[in-house]
């Protein structure tokens, strides 16, 4: 379709025109399961009643009200919904419209707590690499996605870059899981030791990594560990859920089951289930409260921050996933689409791992599954299973870069956790009949 839009890419794209559960109907009467939710946001599918009636009744009262001036009803009632059911510590909400404003907010949130507590030397960042952070230049720096921070690299300030906790890739073979983890946490110690810990405000960090390398989790203890580190030299942890939250993993934070809670988290995406444009910066009561009492106020802010109409959404969304037993209906439909992922991928010569956790799930395709060699970028397979998936009226994320940056291929499947079994089946039906496609 032509115009006037800017588009991310210049090839034409279906008009999509109307949503029904599970799947997004285009201009031409054609049906899409939605298998990734779009970018892992659509939990709720594309038309639910509740959430749909909380944007209609709020639009009725009140659409926007400026934070500069007040509050909201929806927006306070959504703070205390979140905080109710937050890791431990967790105090503070500070809404925002998207996951890279929430990162953002984070990493601004940080620097301004150690100023507060009479610690300025405190400002560098350590992130992992293979990890996505947003696509702002904030968290793009902090973020270690290669292709993404290429263009902007004199743009971005400097972050160091651990390793990842992958164990398909990097787990040595006479290593146990808990002894990777073990070794690679240790990374950041070493990191923050070589930096000077005196000069390190922050450690940020996805639970389970999304778009960058594939809903890869850690293993057992990793970030057990992680913690540790960071209390031990007074390191903020901030987690970025933005597409692993909110119930995607089956627990309504990923770190959940990490057994373990951060000093600041991000979420987004499921937040607002796609409704609304709606992220979230939480923090511990100790962050805040050390501003609250010094200068009185956090040196940040947007126009849509607290959008009352956002907040409507997302309070609505919220209490869908905890009310109607979506929390363990991820964990069952979870493992069914992974039965469904190794029934169909499991032998496949050219997949080398199935991997995730609840309703974010990842295929890694290699070129050679015994040395798990990856193709050549040069063949694009990841672009070649996107074209081949939504020739099949499917969609699912596939991405590049999946290993170092530049070399591996993943498809990354995250559908609204009210998929049915039979869904499932077409998704991995249509999925392995593009993958052949792709390779052919």
């Amino acid at each position: 379709m032509g115009g006037h839009v800017f588009g991310r890419s210049s090839a034409p794209l279906p008009t999509a025109v109307r949503g029904e559960g599970c799947y997004i109907f285009d201009a031409n009467g054609r049906a899409w399961l939605d298998g990734s939710g779009g970018a892992a946001v659509s939990c709720l599918g594309h038309s639910d009643p509740d959430v749909r009636a909380a944007v209609h009744a709020q639009l009725d009262r009140l659409a926007f009200a400026h934070t500069g001036f007040f509050t909201s009803e929806p927006a306070e009632a959504l703070a205390d919904l979140l905080v109710e059911n937050a890791p431990e510590g967790i105090d503070k909400v500070y809404l925002l419209s998207g996951g890279s404003e929430a990162v953002e907010a984070a990493i601004k949130l940080a620097r301004q707590y150690f100023l507060e507590i009479g610690q300025p030397g405190r400002h560098r960042v350590i992130a992992r690499q293979q990890s996505y952070h947003g696509n702002t230049l904030g968290a793009l720096a902090a973020g270690g996605n290669a292709w993404r921070r290429e263009k902007y690299a004199p743009l971005l300030v400097e972050t160091s870059h651990i390793a990842p906790c992958y164990e398909y890739r990097f787990r040595e073979d006479a290593e146990s899981a808990e002894a990777y983890g073990l070794r690679t946490a240790n990374e950041l110690e070493a990191e923050i030791e070589r930096l000077g810990p005196e000069s390190v405000m922050a450690f940020i960090a996805e639970p389970v990594v999304g778009a960058t390398a594939g809903a890869v989790p850690a293993v057992e203890g990793y970030f057990k560990r992680i913690r540790e580190i960071c209390g031990r030299h007074g390191v903020l942890l901030i987690l970025d859920e933005v597409m692993c939250g909110m119930g995607r993993t089956g627990t309504l934070f990923a770190c959940e089951q990490d057994g373990i809670s951060p000093d600041i988290v991000t979420i987004a995406k499921g937040l607002g289930a796609g409704y609304m444009p709606i992220g979230a910066m939480l923090c511990s009561a100790a962050i805040h409260d050390a501003i609250a009492q010094g200068s009185g106020s956090f040196q940040h802010g947007h126009t849509y921050h607290g959008h009352p109409l956002a907040a409507a959404a997302g309070g609505a969304a919220i209490r869908a996933i905890l009310d109607r037993g979506l929390l363990p209906r991820v964990r069952e439909k979870g493992a069914v689409l992974d039965a469904a992922l190794r029934a169909r991928f499991g032998q496949h010569p050219h997949v080398g791992d199935i991997r995730g956790r609840g309703l974010f799930r990842a295929i890694e395709i290699v070129e050679d599954r015994g040395t798990k060699e990856p193709f050549d970028p040069a063949r694009k397979i990841n672009a070649k299973v996107k074209a081949a998936v939504m020739s099949e009226g499917l969609i699912c994320y596939p991405a590049g870069g999946t290993v170092d940056g530049r070399k591996g291929d993943h498809v990354l499947i995250a559908p609204p956790y009210i998929i049915e079994d039979d869904q499932i089946d077409e998704l991995t039906d249509k999925l392995g009949r593009a993958v052949e496609t792709a390779l052919g």
